[in-house]
């Protein structure tokens, strides 16, 4: 397993390589999960994107990563089975996560992925000005236009991928 420094370093070159402007957004490891860091740091979930890995439950494992907003619900058993041809599918254990995308629980980002990995973006984070992302570590966040997405390779944009939260 890769240092945070040695996580960091990827991303921030996966940025630049990509020529997508961003903010760092240094923070303590202990409020990186999205709802802690949007309470301590005065962010709201609504602007705030969280990467989530999806696997197959049954046959050949395939793996997607899938960007919804702190305040909803990521369509696993619907839309998201549907998008990788699986008759079932969900959140990817931890162990499968880090070992996939080299990076650490409570900061998966889509920068810097595996050039295979399918990474489905919730066509409602559109209307967001900025959203905030994890930095593949949990000592920092990225804020970039949403816009900004689009130059990640291997990203599509999907209609109902989300759902509201449970009342």
């Amino acid at each position: 397993m890769a240092t945070e420094a040695e996580i960091e370093t990827g991303v921030r070159s996966a940025l630049e390589r990509l020529d997508i402007t961003y903010e760092w957004i240094e923070i303590d490891p202990g409020y990186a999960d999205t709802a802690q860091f949007c309470e301590h740091y005065g962010y709201t979930l609504e602007e705030s994107g969280n990467t989530i890995i999806v696997a197959s439950k049954r046959g050949e494992k395939k793996f997607c990563a899938c960007i919804v907003s702190g305040v909803d619900r990521l369509d696993v058993n619907k839309t998201v089975r549907r998008l990788l041809g699986v008759s079932r599918a969900s959140f990817a254990s931890p162990e499968e996560t880090v070992a996939l995308t080299g990076m650490l629980i409570g900061g998966v980002t889509p920068l810097a992925l595996p050039g295979d990995l399918p990474i489905y973006v919730d066509e409602k984070l559109r209307s967001l000005g900025t959203i905030i992302l994890g930095s593949g570590s949990r000592s920092a966040k990225i804020q970039i236009a949403f816009g900004e997405l689009a130059k990640i390779p291997g990203v599509e944009f999907i209609d109902g991928l989300s759902m509201p939260p449970r009342e």
